[in-house]
């Protein structure tokens, strides 16, 4: 019988769903107690003073480029290797999101590409993708896949330009950076970023099914975030109906609808206890692929550093197409067959329809991201994958590379 590996299957154990089951009788199912027990054992986790649960990643990074004051026709750099959100939350505030390709060995975002892009805007001179300068306030770097870019270098980059840096650590939840192994390991979101925004989804290390948490140090970036997650009201729900506030309340500016649940929140602060075990678990998958794929010659396997502490959210793998009878598109339709569920991460940003129509970007203004997006596979990765399923989609990757390779086919 074949096997079937799904892209990803959350791994909810007994505890989360007890604690479920208790906020269901509590009587108590939005934002409250659990909402603020998780956002305490989380700013503990990752070392910051201030963390604010949201009901996503993107709410958090929009919570954050808006408290930061991002205006109309404000210029914010954005990787175009990313999923949506990284540019859309700076659209949301009448931004331009200006895309910055990506590093071809660890597909984050090329600063060396940002600096010429930062410089030919002081000169006068609109980079691809503008038809007019335009002031660049800020910067969102994105940890692709759990393995954190040079924290240092993009600080040093903002600094040097006077912008500020929002996180967009969707998948770097728990990860963490140094510059040398004689150096103490930094954490995600202790003070690598103005705001550091995580995802909960339920892909993720640990996931609360939809939810996501905005991390500072900075106590009146938290203050702000928190009002306009919740309509901008003087008062939180909790505090109105618990019987320890007033009912009485006053919109202090207009917010947004962002907090998370209860529910949600009961789900977390069990996954939380157990990030780190998962974290290694998806490492020692990672590990045993990277073996086990090794000497496969039509593929490129992700880099690791030994310097960085990979929450290895995912797997990607790039074919050598040159080395294959067959495409991108093609590899996976023969993987599902084979019964093993795959992704891409990601179509560029300035290959979708909005970008193109809107900004006028082209595949040629970003030829890094535009040639290695073609190549892209992202292999099934999550904390409870049985060894069986390893071996199915080890086997399954190895068969199809055999059978598809151009240099074997050559030799029949």
């Amino acid at each position: 019988m074949q096997t079937k590996v799904p892209f990803y299957r959350p791994e909810v154990g007994e505890l989360e769903i007890q604690e479920v089951v208790a906020a269901l009788r509590s009587g108590w199912l939005t934002t409250g107690p659990r909402v603020k027990r998780f956002e305490e054992s989380f700013a503990a986790a990752v070392g910051a003073p201030h963390a604010v649960a949201l009901n996503s990643c993107t709410a958090a990074l929009h919570l954050a480029v808006h408290a930061l004051g991002v205006r109309p026709g404000d210029g914010v750099l954005v990787p175009a290797m990313t999923f949506a959100a990284t540019a859309e939350v700076v659209r949301y505030e009448g931004g331009i999101p200006i895309l910055i390709d990506c590093d071809p060995h660890t597909l984050g975002m090329d600063l060396q590409h940002a600096e010429r892009t930062v410089e030919r805007l002081k000169s006068g001179v609109p980079p691809a993708g503008l038809q007019k300068n335009v002031p660049v306030v800020g910067l969102i770097p994105v940890h692709v896949g759990g393995q954190m870019m040079d924290v240092e270098a993009i600080k040093a980059f903002a600094v040097r330009h006077n912008l500020w840096v929002v996180e967009d650590a969707a998948h770097a939840f728990p990860a963490a950076w140094r510059r040398s192994p004689e150096e103490p390991w930094q954490q995600c979101g202790q003070q690598t970023a103005a705001v550091s925004c995580f995802s909960f989804y339920a892909n993720k290390t640990i996931t609360t099914g939809e939810g996501g948490m905005a991390v500072t140090d900075n106590a009146e970036l938290a203050a702000r975030i928190r009002l306009l997650s919740l309509h901008g009201l003087s008062h939180d729900a909790w505090g109105r109906y618990s019987g320890n506030g007033s009912w009485d309340y006053r919109i202090l500016v207009p917010g947004y609808k962002y907090n998370l649940t209860d529910i949600a929140a009961a789900i977390g602060i069990h996954q939380l206890a157990r990030a780190e075990d998962m974290r290694r678990t998806r490492e020692a998958i990672a590990q045993e692929y990277r073996q086990r794929l090794a000497e496969v010659d039509e593929l490129e396997l992700p880099p690791v550093d030994e310097n960085r502490i990979h929450a290895w959210h995912l797997f990607p793998i790039r074919l050598r197409l040159e080395t294959l009878v067959m495409d991108r598109d093609s590899f996976m339709s023969e993987l599902a067959r084979a019964g093993v569920s795959c992704s891409v991460h990601w179509r560029p940003l300035h290959l979708h329809p909005y970008y193109e129509d809107t900004f006028g970007w082209r595949p040629d203004d970003l030829p890094v991201a535009s040639a290695v997006w073609p190549r892209l596979v992202s292999l099934p990765i999550f904390s409870n994958m049985a060894s069986h399923e390893i071996d199915a989609v080890v086997s399954a990757v190895r068969a199809l590379c055999g059978r598809s390779s151009r240099r074997l086919a050559a030799t029949r």
